[in-house]
């Protein structure tokens, strides 16, 4: 069990005992820090909300609602929806913040809650601060009787979000349409059981065939789209004759595809995929994560562009777009950031972008996805026990290579020629990831099982 704060938010497994866990008191005492922030740094006024289909969310939500309004705050709810919907609510609503109630990829024991500021995008690190400090102190004061906050309903945002794909100048509509592309979508009973189907249906693909379709919370699957994860999902497409298959994770700003034959595309090349065509319509800068793959910045290059690296975490990965006027970025877990359109990873805009290029390729998906190389990453994780120094840890292990180039700015990467390391605590889970890529799956394997020896072996 576990509570985790983080520049990805308030993050914890439902239940147990306070401070140790993600329970009502916890909800409570950080909503109204949140809230409490609001107010005194932004003279804030309205906030907006809304949830995945986890199954603890409705309870979670009404908690934060109705601390907000206590607060004085009025509340614009969205109830079940996406994280990008939520981003983009929040700057048509004119709100000060907003509440993402979801825990991403994490089991259905997990949930959170993701904090915006004005532009609808993760407050910064110094905000994160700052709240953890009010929260630390209990250093809230709620509003009198005749002053406490409003709350509205608001479900008409997805569709205004699915309008704002369709609309946007390098998503192609026509071209999608005349594919007569079919499609099973796996919705890992959450949000994305209603925003794919509309959003398909608006670009104009006939058939769609939706697995996992119950919004019950109680994931069919472990659902981070990660290939070990989406079996059923190959399965099915190969049934239905499928063109391809989409996976998203439970708030749907995650996406990877399914080829017709049932194998994987790569949540990593969904990035460069979009890139691609993005860069091919405009010229620009990419960035992405620095535990992504190197094809990104092989793509940019040939384009013309340059190619940034940045820390992970989804507000790192904007800071840095902003900093080099990038015009497409994102990271290598398939979330795809469109600049003009918001800051934010969202799975229903890169739908949009990937399916525009791969309506432009003559064949199908296997054969799109023949374009781009086939660089592995072995994605591995390994738990924390409490009490471990990590950094004194990645200071051995820095030691023992100090004649490969290395990166500190996030964790510990390292450079062995073509190949890279790249190992780092979690923001959202208490854990060391450990990615490594190469040109060849056995030798990204055994790059990240070395990694994984010396750090028990430092454990120790």
């Amino acid at each position: 069990m576990a509570l985790i704060k983080s520049i990805s938010g308030i993050r914890g497994t439902v239940g147990g005992n306070p401070s140790e866990n993600l329970t009502p008191l916890d909800v409570v005492k950080f909503t109204a820090a949140y809230g409490t922030w609001l107010i005194e740094k932004n003279n804030g006024k309205k906030v907006v909300i809304g949830r995945d289909g986890r199954i603890s969310g409705e309870m979670v939500s009404q908690l934060a609602v109705n601390t907000l309004m206590g607060l004085g705050l009025n509340v614009v709810d969205l109830g079940l929806s996406t994280t990008p919907t939520v981003e983009m609510a929040v700057k048509w609503e004119g709100a000060d913040g907003g509440i993402i109630i979801t825990a991403s990829h994490n089991p259905r024991e997990w949930n959170a809650l993701k904090l915006l500021n004005s532009e609808g995008e993760f407050i910064s690190a110094e905000a994160g601060a700052t709240i953890l400090e009010l929260a630390a102190k209990d250093s809230y004061k709620f509003a009198p009787v005749d002053k406490l906050g409003s709350y509205t309903v608001n479900d008409t945002y997805l569709q205004k979000h699915i309008e704002a794909i369709v609309n946007y100048p390098l998503v192609n509509k026509e071209a999608i349409a005349a594919k007569g592309y079919k499609v099973v979508v796996d919705a890992i009973n959450s949000t994305g059981a209603t925003a794919i189907p509309k959003l398909l249906e608006a670009l104009g693909v006939q058939e769609v065939v939706v697995i996992n379709s119950e919004i019950t919370g109680k994931f069919a699957h472990n659902p981070e789209p990660l290939p070990e994860n989406l079996t059923s999902l190959s399965a099915e497409v190969k049934k239905h004759g499928a063109s391809f298959g989409i996976a998203v994770d439970p708030d749907v700003d995650r996406l990877c595809f399914v080829c017709e034959d049932g194998s994987m595309f790569g949540e990593e090349f969904t990035l460069v995929a979009v890139a691609d065509y993005v860069l091919s319509k405009k010229k620009g800068n990419t960035v992405s994560n620095m535990s992504s793959t190197k094809a990104l910045k092989e793509i940019t290059l040939h384009h013309g562009g340059e190619y940034f690296p940045s820390a992970v975490g989804e507000v790192n990965v904007v800071n840095r777009m902003k900093e080099m006027n990038a015009v497409i970025g994102g990271e290598g877990n398939g979330g795809i950031i469109v600049p003009d359109l918001h800051y934010g990873r969202d799975a229903l805009i890169g739908i949009g972008l990937f399916l525009s290029s791969l309506a432009q390729h003559k064949n199908g998906m296997k054969s799109f996805r023949a374009k781009y190389p086939d660089y592995f990453i072995s994605k591995n994780k390994m738990e924390l026990n409490n009490g471990v120094d990590v950094k004194d840890i990645f200071e051995k292990i820095k030691a023992k290579y100090k004649k490969q180039p290395v990166n500190t700015e996030d964790g510990l990467k390292i450079e062995f020629d073509q190949d890279w390391v790249h190992l780092r605590t979690s923001n959202t889970e208490p854990i060391i990831r450990i990615y490594a890529e190469s040109n060849f799956e056995t030798t990204a394997n055994n790059i990240a099982l070395r990694l994984m020896h010396d750090i028990k072996e430092f454990m120790a």
